[in-house]
């Protein structure tokens, strides 16, 4: 793909646009004013630009949810930390104070962003091209954080969806109780999305320097996933996973999608925007996401200070078949090597001990960290920042396949040909026989080796939508343990690196709500846990 520049992350440090910039301190509307905003088209791309400043909070695009996905078998905590123990042992209170609790705020604010666009747009003097590209990120910004926290926090039993707030509302109502069930959440998110997609223009059409910004196939993707999170509760929607991963793969030209041959270089910088790009999160040295750099070994053996959370279980290496190139690509092994700031690192040999609980790392996101003069150039230089110039994928187009064929196996039983033959289009990228049965045990594991440790979408949350969590949980975690003799040479143990959990699916399946959150509110009402 051509080259691109990403969108500048700081253009709108300190610049507060929103309409109640914080849902639950309700604020009024427009705190720019209507007589001083919502002039011109500069002002609409100010507000456009708006939509971008989460990517770079720590508590959203670093650890935030990532607390959440760390109660699934494919991670452990990788440091000791109480408040994160008690999470992933289904034990939090809404007092917790990892950062998770940044997320519920960010989104709202981005809605509240998103309801001001389309409050006011429609009514200003400007070019049709520019109010339908508004209105249509408007409409995608809002479903995508409803999407964003609706799967943690609503369901379709005792504690209902998260509130729901439009354009439409009237200040004084800002305080919305909850919706009795979360699909009245997905069935947002999904109109928001088929409306975003008839404005917004297809990746081909766009400027290089727009790229990470919304177009249409991201639009039907995400509506693609917040279908198949409300199937767990009407299988209904299973008809619109197909629609919409449809849309998707019958693009055309320049727009067509496709897996990237080598799953090892796809997580590479010049490989952002390849083929399977559908949706990222785009930073560099200066500022953006923090996440791929929280995972490697804590302190980084003093060449850059990565932080050695979440690591990787043996339940989850021993998950990919023999010869499966995804795999190695994906987890360091003890004696696995890897470059990291120009060295040759042998993990968790001799001088490379690691501090990881698990004894393993992830592989997968650190080829920024590649080269000796990386640091200021690759990732940044505050080495409590760990932005680096890898897009944080949300969504590629893997899961698409990966969508359709679950999508398909559950509606039209085991074995279905079409399931087949996208499950095998994966396997084949992975080096692995084209021989896929399309059993939902087979679509669940390579749904789990294909996205391990994505930003999105979540091990756990297939679990607990598959109903398989209790089972899963109620099981120990293991890892290895690497002892490196005087001779070089070293020795392997398996070891159990966290105990069996109690899940209870008729509450656990939900997390607490932020305490400040539901103490700013007369009307939310806290999740039971």
């Amino acid at each position: 793909m051509k080259k691109y520049k990403t969108i500048a992350l700081s253009l709108l440090l300190g610049f507060s646009l929103a309409a109640c910039s914080d849902f639950l301190e309700f604020e009024p509307y427009g705190l720019e004013g209507s007589t001083n905003f919502w002039k011109t088209e500069e002002d609409v791309e100010k507000a456009l630009n708006a939509f971008h400043e989460f990517t770079y909070q720590e508590g959203v695009t670093g650890r935030g949810f990532m607390w959440f996905e760390n109660c699934s078998d494919n991670m452990v905590t990788g440091r000791s930390q109480s408040e994160a123990q008690a999470i992933k042992d289904f034990q939090m209170t809404p007092e917790n104070g990892r950062d998770q609790k940044d997320n519920w705020p960010w989104m709202y604010r981005i809605i509240a962003r998103a309801n001001d666009v389309l409050r006011n747009v429609p009514d200003m003097s400007i070019s049709g091209s520019v109010k339908n590209r508004a209105i249509g990120q408007a409409r995608f910004y809002r479903g995508f954080s409803y999407l964003w926290l609706a799967p943690w926090y609503g369901d379709n039993g005792v504690n209902g969806g998260i509130p729901i707030v439009t354009e439409k509302t009237p200040t004084a109502e800002i305080d919305q109780p909850r919706p009795t069930s979360v699909l009245a959440n997905y069935d947002m998110i999904i109109e928001d999305m088929r409306a975003a997609a008839d404005l917004l223009p297809y990746l081909s059409e766009m400027a290089n320097e727009d790229y990470g910004r919304p177009h249409k196939a991201a639009c039907w993707a995400f509506a693609a996933r917040a279908a198949l999170y409300a199937s767990q509760f009407d299988a209904k929607y299973y008809d619109t996973v197909i629609e919409m991963c449809d849309k998707v793969m019958g693009m055309t030209g320049a727009d067509k999608r496709g897996l990237y041959p080598d799953f090892a270089r796809l997580w590479r910088e010049e490989n952002n925007f390849c083929e399977e790009y559908i949706f990222s999160l785009l930073g560099n040295a200066v500022e953006g996401p923090k996440f791929h750099g929280m995972s490697f070994e804590n302190g980084g053996w003093g060449l850059y200070n990565t932080w050695g959370y979440f690591q990787p279980t043996l339940e989850l290496y021993n998950a990919y078949e023999a010869g499966d190139e995804r795999r190695d690509a994906t987890i360091l092994y003890p004696g696995d090597h890897i470059q990291f700031v120009g060295q040759d690192v042998t993990w968790a040999v001799g001088s490379w001990a690691t501090s990881s609980t698990s004894g393993l790392t992830w592989r997968k996101f650190m080829s920024p960290w590649e080269n000796a003069d990386c640091i200021g150039k690759k990732v940044n230089s505050n080495m409590n920042n760990a932005s680096n110039v890898l897009g944080t994928c949300l969504i590629r187009y893997a899961d698409i396949l990966l969508m359709k064929a679950e999508a398909l196996i559950w509606k039209n039983g085991e074995g279905d040909s079409e399931a087949k033959s996208l499950l095998n289009q994966i396997r084949k990228r992975a080096g692995l026989p084209e021989n896929s049965q399309a059993t939902k045990v087979q679509l669940k594991n390579e749904r789990r080796c294909e996205l391990a440790f994505e930003f999105q979408p979540s091990r756990h949350l297939d679990l607990v939508r598959w109903h398989d969590a209790q089972e899963a949980y109620a099981k120990p975690l293991h890892g290895v343990k690497t002892t490196t003799n005087p001779d070089g040479s070293f020795n392997v143990q398996e070891v159990e690196i966290w105990p069996a959990r109690t899940f209870n699916p008729n509450v656990n399946h939900v997390f607490p709500i932020p305490a400040k959150e539901v103490a700013n509110s007369k009307n939310l009402k806290q999740n039971v846990y």
